[in-house]
């Protein structure tokens, strides 16, 4: 057995732990855990209801959506959620909710089908204007040839809405 000098693993131990807490402490900016990279005067975020703009999709699906979008802001950020003024504000439409076929066969006809579904968002960040965007956000997800819509539609809506708030809250809170 080999005998394990105290002194010598104390002091190894500490020069391990501090170099660990200084990489994980430095960076160039302001940085979080959530992958945040907001300026430290950003207190608040309004999210504007988004609206339908399409024939297509669940009747609530612009409800659904918005309370995505607030609950994943208060769920990764410390920001207060706003009714209106917030220091970023996050407004728009859902203007896409369309079904089309994918992976053709060689019978003409689709080995799947795909739900897409775009939503166009307006970013306003009112501490600094460089950050702000007008921009088009879309996510679809492929099902089955055989299965209907009807059949589909109650799973698929939530994932891809899901999907499109983390895309929405990286390029807005994220700036990526």
């Amino acid at each position: 057995m080999w005998k394990l000098n105290s002194e010598r693993w104390k002091v190894e131990f500490l020069i391990v732990l501090f170099t660990l807490a200084s990489a994980l402490f430095t960076s160039c900016g302001i940085y979080s855990f959530s992958g945040t990279s907001l300026s430290p005067d950003i207190k608040s975020v309004t999210v504007v209801n988004f609206t339908m703009a399409t024939a297509g999709g669940p009747s609530n699906m612009a409800l659904q959506f918005n309370e995505k979008m607030k609950e994943y802001y208060q769920r990764n950020t410390s920001l207060a959620l706003l009714p209106s003024n917030g220091d970023m504000q996050l407004e728009g439409t859902i203007t896409g909710y369309e079904v089309i076929p994918a992976a053709p066969t060689a019978n003409d006809q689709a080995a799947l089908n795909r739900l897409s579904i775009t939503i166009q968002v307006k970013f306003t960040n009112n501490k600094d204007e460089e950050k702000n965007f007008d921009q088009s956000f879309s996510f679809f997800k492929d099902f089955p040839q055989n299965q209907t819509l009807n059949q589909v539609e109650s799973r698929l809506v939530p994932l891809i809405l899901d999907q499109l708030v983390q895309d929405i809250f990286n390029k807005s809170a994220g700036d990526w």
